[in-house]
């Protein structure tokens, strides 16, 4: 991997002063930056505060005339929001920011938070699915969120009608969290006010968008991609063909998690996306039980290295066990992930997988692509 492409890939230093992170806030908040642009002016210019002084000259150069730098009065107002609303700020690469996040291309600088967001150390899943669900699709969401949470598993949903509300209620006594489009201050729909107040008392609401946002069309798509970021895997319960669940499954995809999908009747269009990705590969689930099947396996079942019992010879020194071999090319496929991604997949070191990664290129089975991804060869 290229030194650009580490420094794209690992956070930059969290700010570690307010004016930091104000720097940060106003940097992110100016016209034209995203997650990308952001990372990289950082990379750049060594701090937010460089890269604020340098944005000007840099947008004349693009051709963009008149350019100005979000103003402080906006980020004074935006903290004093988080303060009434009393919500905090997780910022890349710092400890309160959710792990899972560090690993995707477009990870959002900055989070706000209302509620524990030491909830994010636990194992997520995903549960998404149409707004206008049906009967049966807000049992089964009930069913899998309540039987996840008692295996430990808290629930990740958007906080929308249907599929959404009832994963939720379902998941209050073991956890949950809502990422919302909008501001995390600003609950849509207005329906489930109650339920994001309990969800800020027991579990988590999370947003990127800046304090009082009323959310717009153009934001569902971006939330998705944190939806997914979050989990190990998502849950698409019943979704059309044509649908924001299925934005959030190719997210998945894209970010190397699991896609699993409840099946439902041909003749019912709120099953149909479902049934197209079970038709494309992802996982059919009926339980709870299908689902943590599904999952990739715990660490108990990869042994890397044993100590031989005293006085019994060991053998070749170097060797390493096939199993080891067998868990990756059982979870590599054709897209890509992350090598970090793989190791927390089969719960090896980066010391132990990094001869077999070597083994396995050399044997023409995985191949290394740009940005630290590995895959399949085809």
């Amino acid at each position: 991997m290229t030194e650009e492409q580490l420094s794209s890939y690992h956070p930059p230093l969290p700010p570690t002063t307010e004016e930091d992170r104000f720097s940060w806030l106003r940097l992110l908040r100016s016209r034209k930056v995203g997650p990308a642009t952001f990372r990289r002016l950082l990379r750049e210019h060594g701090s937010a505060q460089n890269a604020l002084a340098a944005l000007p000259e840099m947008a004349r150069a693009a051709g963009i005339e008149r350019y100005e730098i979000c103003p402080p009065g906006v980020i004074e107002t935006e903290l004093r929001a988080a303060k009434a609303a009393k919500a905090r700020l997780l910022c890349l690469g710092a400890a309160d920011y959710p792990e899972a996040l560090h690993d995707i291309s477009d990870a959002p600088p900055m989070l706000w938070a209302i509620g524990d967001p030491s909830i994010l150390k636990s194992q997520a899943i995903a549960m998404v699915g149409a707004r206008n669900c049906s009967s049966l699709g807000a049992r089964m969401a009930r069913a899998l969120a309540a039987d996840l949470g008692k295996q430990d598993f808290i629930v990740v949903s958007g906080l929308a009608r249907g599929i959404d509300t009832s994963a939720h209620l379902a998941a209050l006594a073991t956890g949950t969290v809502a990422v919302m489009a909008g501001g995390v201050d600003v609950i849509y729909p207005a329906e489930n006010a109650d339920l994001a107040r309990v969800i800020a008392e027991s579990g988590l609401r999370l947003s990127e968008q800046p304090m009082g946002t009323t959310p717009q069309a153009r934001h569902f798509p971006r939330r998705n991609r944190i939806i997914s970021g979050l989990a190990q895997a998502v849950i698409v319960v019943e979704a059309a063909a044509k649908s924001g669940s299925l934005i959030t499954a190719r997210d998945a995809l894209d970010q190397g998690r699991d896609v699993l999908a409840v099946p439902g009747h041909p003749f019912d269009a709120r099953a149909a996306g479902c049934n197209l990705l079970i038709r494309d590969g992802a996982t059919l689930i009926r339980s709870a039980e299908d689902v943590i099947d599904a999952l990739p396996k715990q660490q108990a079942e990869y042994t890397i290295q044993q100590e031989p019992p005293a006085g019994q010879a060991t053998t070749e020194p170097d060797s390493i066990p096939r199993t080891l071999h067998e868990a990756i090319l059982t979870r590599l496929g054709p897209s890509p992930i992350a090598e970090d991604q793989l190791i927390r997949d089969i719960a090896a070191t980066a010391g132990d997988i990094g001869p077999v990664l070597v083994d396995l290129e050399l044997d023409g089975k995985i191949q290394r692509q740009p940005g630290g991804l590995l895959s399949l060869c085809v």
